[in-house]
């Protein structure tokens, strides 16, 4: 839980709530993300995606996470965004990729701001992971303002990297280390 927002796994009684939010963000979101099927808003894939969550939490290959807003009671508000560490690898790698989506209205307000910050606290802190990584299309501007403002250093350019809205994007590459001193694992 930060100032302004909550992260918790998702419940299928997030379903209406995650439809309203990325419904009324489609044209905001497609240009970022891979392509939606025709099913993207339905409950079975909804469904399907936090099964796929809590295996892969369970498992320790992922930690998705979905951004309340925090109401001035410290309670569970709107349904903001979507935030994951993804591709957790141990052994001589201990890092992670960070994921991210945001709904259209509350785009550019600090939200997803502070859920990155939580997320890279929890990946340093409590799985004790050496780096996170992300990366962006060249031409998404508030994602590298983002990850600028959370200390990733731009570390390279990778071609035809991630197909994005049905097409293979170029994307620039982002790390950041964690501060705390290594031990051999």
């Amino acid at each position: 839980m930060g100032k302004d927002v909550i992260l918790r796994m998702g419940d299928p009684s997030d379903w209406r709530h995650w439809r309203a939010i990325r419904e009324m963000s489609r044209s905001f979101l497609e240009p970022w993300e891979p392509s939606w099927p025709h099913n993207a808003l339905d409950y079975n894939f909804f469904c399907g995606l936090l099964r796929r969550s809590w295996r892969d939490w369970r498992q320790g290959n992922a930690y998705a996470f979905m951004i309340f807003r925090r109401t001035e009671e410290g309670k569970v508000g709107a349904l903001v965004g979507g935030i994951a560490l993804n591709d957790i690898q141990r052994g001589i790698a201990q890092k992670g990729t960070l994921g991210y989506w945001i709904g259209q209205p509350y785009a550019q307000k600090g939200y997803m701001t502070e859920a990155a910050g939580l997320v890279c606290d929890f990946a340093f802190q409590t799985l004790r992971l050496h780096r996170v990584e992300a990366s962006c299309i060249p031409t998404n501007e508030p994602s590298k303002s983002l990850l600028r403002k959370l200390q990733f250093e731009e570390e390279g350019y990778a071609r035809a990297y991630l197909q994005i809205n049905g097409a293979w994007q170029d994307h620039v590459l982002w790390g950041k280390r964690s501060l705390r001193p290594q031990t051999h694992v």
